[in-house]
Formats: structure tokens, sequence, C-alpha cells
């Protein structure tokens, strides 16, 4: 067969690229061809994403796969979740998308509370409670900035919102608004019902498409500006973590995926939701994946807690590379200290080391004072969350699982990846790294008609790049002590 290019448009919360996918049938091999940095800005008081200068590089993008000769068949993009765009009734862009990081959504519980209760609207979403996702700003909107709010015809999520950009076609793609708390996850569409109790019509949003449809080319404007070209732009898995799972390399169903970053997400995949009374008291959510499936996973903090202490170690003028923290974490005393990395303290910026001292100290633990026994204590203390949330998922389901896969950038970090085989008890397969850029890639390619179907991606996943296999250690009393602890901490 003639090799499909195709590009995909991975953004993340602090930078984006362009990534150029060719595939020969078999295997699926990446170029970066763009790279560039994300940085949103406070504007009249709001914090807020700059939106035009993200479609600017997205554009230099697609120039340089013309410059290039790549000749590309398609494109795709993919980015984090909840947050929208407002579009008038003239088709224009009312404001800046606001980050959801800005404050205005601090609280916002307690309000909704007033309209809808979390149980209800758990309920009907299977959406944990966060404030800033997508309902609660909303209804946010609604109160505080009603006259815009009603002058918005349409709501697009940011990669519907880029795509209508390119291609002037409004569409609200399935797994990036499964993120956002507004879709009914049994029947797979927006929750009317449950938008209008706070009054949020439910016509707002664009008509709903799954990932690999066709939006069609480029915008006349847009191609006399980036050159000739004959790129047909579709809805991929949109939601970053919803391409990432696409790309894990399993063969079988009884899976545990994490994909990891400065956020672990940790879940199952699964053929319908899973919302029970017992869920929500684990503060589990279901979002959506591609070929119909559901995301069942957790937010666990993952590895923002370590490159914090580095930063912080930096500052102290002492810029200590990952390899060098590794190396002196396998020198200290296994299991000295523990910490729950999700506990609230870590969840900000500021001095991470002195953070999980307090911790210990608060906890009758032992002080860790080095920089190796601080990395050893986080390493140990993620790799046992995640033999918890293992352990929850299989409570949960009924059923244990008999594989970890992770994805993402975390791959690259062996030794936790060893604990994490070692603490859970099950094997590890660690790769790929480029996951949610291969997971967008792949989405293209099956809506082309080049690969099969999701089974079939996995294969293609798996013979086109390097995974690494850990197995847990024979010997289990040490970690099942330590378990055993973990468990008693808040």
């Amino acid at each position: 067969m003639a090799e499909l290019k195709m590009l995909a448009i991975d953004l993340g919360a602090s930078s984006g690229r362009g990534i150029v996918g060719s595939f020969d049938g078999e295997k699926l091999t990446l170029r970066e061809n763009h790279r560039f940095s994300n940085d949103p800005m406070y504007v009249n008081g709001r914090f807020t994403w700059d939106i035009l200068r993200i479609y600017f590089e997205i554009k230099n993008s697609i120039t340089k796969t013309v410059i290039d000769g790549d000749d590309i068949a398609s494109m795709g993009i993919d980015t984090w979740g909840v947050d929208y765009g407002m579009i008038d009734k003239n088709g224009r862009l009312m404001a800046n998308p606001i980050h959801y990081r800005d404050a205005r959504t601090e609280n916002v519980t307690d309000y909704v509370k007033n309209f809808v209760s979390p149980e209800e609207i758990y309920g009907v979403t299977g959406i944990q409670a966060i404030d800033f996702n997508t309902l609660n700003q909303l209804a946010v909107e609604k109160r505080d900035n009603g006259e815009a709010f009603d002058r918005a015809d349409k709501i697009l999520f940011i990669p519907d919102l880029l795509n209508y950009f390119l291609t002037g076609k409004m569409a609200t793609e399935y797994t990036i608004a499964s993120t956002g708390m507004v879709l009914d996850a049994n029947s797979r569409k927006i929750a009317g019902e449950l938008l209008s109790k706070l009054g949020i019509p439910e016509s707002k949003f664009a008509p709903m498409v799954q990932p690999g449809t066709c939006l069609g080319g480029l915008l006349p404007s847009i191609t006399d500006e980036v050159g000739k070209n004959r790129i047909q732009v579709y809805t991929t898995a949109s939601h970053d973590t919803a391409s990432a799972v696409i790309a894990v390399p399993a063969t079988k169903k009884d899976f545990i995926y994490i994909s990891s970053g400065t956020w672990s997400l940790m879940g199952a995949e699964l053929d319908a939701p899973l919302i029970t009374d017992a869920t929500r008291a684990a503060n589990f959510t279901n979002e959506g994946g591609a070929e119909g499936t559901i995301r069942f996973l957790k937010n666990i903090m993952g590895l923002w807690i370590i490159q914090e202490s580095r930063r912080q170690w930096k500052r102290e003028g002492k810029d200590y590379s990952f390899a060098q923290m590794e190396a002196w974490a396998k020198e200290c005393t296994p299991f000295r200290s523990l910490i729950n990395v999700d506990y609230k303290t870590f969840n900000t910026p500021g001095n991470m080391p002195e953070k999980i001292r307090d911790y210990c100290r608060m906890t009758g633990q032992p002080v860790p004072e080095t920089v190796g026994e601080v990395v050893r204590c986080i390493y140990e203390s993620l790799a046992l969350k995640y033999r918890y949330t293992v352990d929850t998922i299989g409570r949960l389901q009924g059923k244990p699982a008999t594989m970890i896969n992770v994805v993402g950038g975390g791959t690259k970090d062996k030794f936790l990846s060893q604990m994490t085989a070692d603490a859970c008890g099950i094997p590890v397969c660690a790769g790929p790294e480029e996951a949610t850029a291969i997971g967008n890639l792949i989405s293209q390619a099956i809506a082309q008609g080049e690969i099969k179907d999701l089974a079939e991606a996995r294969v293609v996943v798996a013979n086109s790049f390097e995974m690494k296999h850990y197995e847990p250690c024979t010997e289990r009393e040490a970690w099942d002590e330590a378990y055993a602890r973990f468990c008693k901490l808040q």
C-alpha cells in the first residue's frame, strides 16, 4: 500500500506539537515538525487561553508539512478537557476561553447544589466531582455573565473550537464532551434534562459526533495562507487521555492503564459505564473512549511531586538530573517514610521537599532529609497508591487485573515502573512514550480504513514502538507490610 501520512496536533496545558505520522500498513513512525509554548494569560481579571495564538501555531505546523512535501492526507487535534469557547449567532468567537484553573469556580459546588444534588449529577454523568468541570463552569457563566451566556449560540470544547476555525464546521466530539459532566453516560448524549435545571439549554451544544468523523477540508482562506494541500480534518479521540488509551498495546481485556505524566490517570477500559454508590464514594469517573468504550479511571497526583521537588532543589542552586536523583534513591533504606500522594498540600506549587517532611512529622514517621530519601519516599508512595487503585478497581469491577500498561512520559522512569510491578504484584508493560500523539494518528488511520479497529490498532502499536517489561519481585512480605502502613495514611 502507499504510505499514509497524517498530522497530529497534540496540545497540552503548557506546550503544543505537530507530529507527522507515516503508516506503511504495518508500522507507524513519528516525526515532530513543530513545537510551541502554550502560554495562558490573565485578561481583565480572568485566567484565559490564548486561543488565537494556538490557532496560529497550528497553521504553522500545517505550513511546514506543505513546505516539507509531506503530502498529508489528514489531521486531527487532541487537547485537555472541560474548557470551551462561546460562538455568537454570527459564528464569531465571543471571548478567549477561560482556563480551568481560573478562580471563578472556587466553591461553585455549593452553588450548584441549590439546583441539583451531587448524587443526581453523578448518577447521570458518572463523572467525579471537580469544581472546574464544564457543568460547573457553565453554571458560573450563567450566574455571573448571563447576558453574554444568553447571546452565545454554540458552546464548543477546545478541540472542537479549533476544528471549527479550520473547517467552518461545528461539532461536539464525544470523548472531549464526556470529560465535562454534561453527558448522560449511558445514552452518550447531552444530558439535557440535567442541564435545564441550571438554565443551560441543550441547544447550545453542536451535534454530537464520534472519533473519526471527517469534517472536510481546510477553508479556502487557510489553504491560501498555508499552501496547497489535500488535508481532510478528522475528529480524533479529542481528549488527550482518550487518545493515549488507544495507544495502550494490550492484548487482553483485563488490563489497567496508567497514562503517566504530571498526573497519573489510572483506570480500566469498560464496555459500559460503572456508576454505583461505591464508585461515587471511591471518586471514580466514567469518560468516553474509542469505539464506545468507557475510561473508568482515577486521577492521581503523579509525577508532579517529583517534578516540583526537583524545581525546588534547582531554586536552591542544585540542578540534579533525574538519573542522579534515582541513583541516590536506590541507596536509601526502603519504606522508611511514606506519604499519601493526593494529600491536599501536595497539589500546589512550593517547597515540595519541605511539604513532604512536614507530612512525615505530622504522621509520626522518620523525616526524609537527603535528596535520595525524599525521592525514594515519593516513588514508593506513588507505587503503593497504584496498588491501592488496582485493588479498588478490582473490588468495584469484581475481577482482578492481569497486567498494568503504562503509557506517556512516565515510561522513561524505569525505577518507578519496577516499583509499580513490585507493589502491585502483577507485570508492567511500559510504552509507548508518545501515546497521545500515537492514539490521535491511529484514530485517523482507522477512520480512513487503513486500520480495521481498536484491537488491530494495538497490534500496530506493539509492532511499531519499543516496550519495556517488568516482572514483580517474588519477595512480597516487605511490600505487603508497607502497603498496610500506607492504607492507614490520610
